[in-house]
């Protein structure tokens, strides 16, 4: 039975444990049911693939319209997350998790919750949306935010131009962040 559970350090966002069965050919993994997140319409999926280089940082991303579920295939990560949600009970609370792909984790990322990661070794993961890919919908705010303050644990070689130009917090409007 898979085993889900709440993270208590932002609400809404949950980790599952991943049930590996192995045999002499190999392991196999079920790493997505529908059900396992009753909450949310899963009507319109989308899978992606990530493959990034040690030292690097995607993120700080977050939706008005769409979750996340992220699988961690190879490597070794620490996940960075900041509620923006203003009537969450965790609303401005930053959390990290250290996760490796031998955790056989998968992390629920709700609307409004920034979420990143940077990279410990070379690493791989793949990742389901509730929402086909929407340019209107993919919002960030700087991964360095000192107002944030997420420690990443990493020597950064790398970030994207996009992520390199995120606005801090407070140059967000407020009628731009999640409700």
């Amino acid at each position: 039975m898979t085993e889900i559970s709440d993270y208590e350090s932002i609400a809404g966002v949950q980790s599952v444990k991943l049930t590996p069965y192995s045999d002499d050919r190999g392991t196999f993994v079920e790493t997505f049911r529908k059900e396992w997140f009753p909450q949310r319409d899963w009507g319109r999926i989308q899978m992606n693939v990530s493959y990034s280089k040690k030292g690097c940082i995607r993120g700080l991303h977050y939706h008005h319209r769409q979750v996340d579920f992220w699988i961690f295939i190879q490597g070794e990560f620490r996940v960075g997350l900041h509620d923006l949600r203003p009537g969450s009970p965790t609303s401005g609370t930053s959390s990290t998790i250290d996760i490796s792909s031998e955790d056989r984790l998968g992390l629920y990322i709700p609307i409004g919750v920034a979420h990143g990661f940077a990279t410990k070794t070379d690493v791989v993961m793949t990742y389901l949306v509730d929402n086909y890919y929407d340019t209107t919908d993919e919002n960030e705010v700087a991964w360095n935010d000192p107002d944030i303050g997420i420690d990443w644990g990493v020597e950064v070689t790398g970030t994207s131009e996009r992520d390199r130009k995120a606005p801090r917090l407070k140059d967000i409007p407020k009628d731009e962040l999640p409700r």
